[in-house]
């Protein structure tokens, strides 16, 4: 993918918080400040850095989130470096791809340095679903007499432009049950995939597997995803009544994943730059690349992201050993496998969203930074980290095992 004019990039080192669940542990957390706990993390892990020489070496802070309506509004990203107490000079932005934000800051990062721009980058996200404001839209005329109605903007669509077409705006669990129908995948295959995500969720955090890739907030009871359920198993989900529809409906609280708080960030940068932080790379960024398709079936456009991105590395499935798939629902995750035909077992080893949690800014660092993390210890060569995006997106980024 990189012609010879351009410098490698890799991935040195991933940190996250323990996600939390809506309204549960880190719900009194602020986005800026699980943002700023992440970015302070990485600086203190990266033993050629310090907050007076951070200035020289940091070339941007690129961070992802979705929502961007509360209390994260002012550039999260500019907001957390701030609150680190890192040098003023460091430049910040964020970018909204909504589930995909943060894979995007990762791939806008590594496209800088793949340039030469600079040799290093802070690439994350953030989300804190539980604080998410309900918000209020002025009004075209002064002084209504009507009574005015707040939307919700934690998930989903809201104030709709009324030229959308109805079939796009459809709630995500609708558009997953189309999804579904049109791919053949049943309830029992939706509630084995759960449990499975739950299970190897719950052994990955009693092997230690996520200890190097989390830091726990401050003041907050929480040492591990909260959502995880270690007892869940196909034959409990299957008991959970359907959400969306009330007929023919397949999908439901248990197998899809759930709305959740909390932050991921990765060091990317050159060879030069790793040289500079003190580390050691993980993985080499080998492609990536976008996709979209009818926003209805948003839960398949990893198929194409995924598919473009292996593409430009210059290899195909056969030779993958490793994928992360953002597990928004059950029946897009399978979709998704059934249509590369890998192996069910080599993707989310260490459990996915379902389990783990989805706070929608941070997921996408999450995946890469858990799929590099894997790679290093398991030694296979090549991997996939990909998500889909709601109003029909998906991204994807190939890696190559950097040692």
């Amino acid at each position: 993918m990189l012609g010879a004019h351009m410098q490698d990039v890799f991935v040195y080192q991933g940190v996250r918080t323990p996600f939390g669940k809506v309204g549960g542990a880190l719900s009194g957390q602020r986005p800026d400040d699980l943002a700023e706990l992440v970015i302070s993390t990485l600086v203190e892990q990266a033993p050629g850095l310090s907050p007076e020489n951070a200035g020289e070496i940091v070339g941007e802070v690129i961070f992802g989130n979705a929502n961007g309506a509360g209390e994260e509004n002012r550039n999260v990203a500019r907001m957390a470096w701030l609150l680190a107490k890192l040098p003023v000079s460091v430049p910040a932005t964020t970018i909204n791809r909504l589930c995909g934000s943060s894979l995007d800051a990762a791939i806008s990062g590594a496209r800088q340095i793949a340039l030469g721009e600079t040799e290093v980058i802070l690439a994350g996200g953030v989300e804190s679903m539980s604080r998410a404001p309900w918000v209020l839209p002025k009004t075209e005329r002064p002084f209504p007499m009507a009574n005015l109605e707040l939307a919700n903007s934690t998930l989903g669509w809201r104030l709709i432009n009324e030229r959308m077409p109805s079939e796009w705006t459809v709630s995500l669990g609708e558009a997953t049950e189309q999804l579904r129908e049109r791919h053949g995948i049943d309830r029992e295959r939706q509630d084995a995939f759960a449990a499975r995500s739950h299970e190897l969720a719950a052994r990955a955090w009693e092997e230690g597997r996520f200890d190097e890739l989390t830091v726990n907030v401050p003041g907050v009871d929480l040492d591990r995803d909260e959502t995880i359920r270690p007892g869940a198993t196909a034959e409990k989900l299957a008991g959970l009544r359907t959400v969306f529809r009330s007929e023919n409906g397949t999908v439901t609280a248990g197998n899809a994943s759930p709305m959740n708080d909390g932050a991921s960030a990765v060091w990317l940068g050159s060879a030069a730059g790793g040289e500079q932080l003190g580390l050691s790379p993980q993985v080499r960024i080998a492609g990536w690349a976008a996709a979209a398709n009818e926003p209805q079936y948003f839960g398949y456009a990893p198929v194409e992201a995924s598919n473009k991105a292996l593409a430009r590395a210059g290899i195909g499935w056969g030779e993958v050993g490793a994928v992360e798939l953002n597990e928004a629902f059950a029946a897009q995750s399978l979709a998704c496998l059934d249509a590369w035909d890998i192996d069910p077992e080599i993707v989310n080893a260490w459990g996915g969203a379902i389990a783990i949690g989805h706070p929608l800014g941070a997921s996408g660092t999450r995946v890469l930074a858990t799929l590099a993390k894997r790679m290093e210890l398991s030694g296979e060569r090549w991997g996939v980290a990909t998500l889909c995006i709601g109003v029909g997106q998906g991204l994807a980024v190939v890696l190559e095992n950097a040692n």
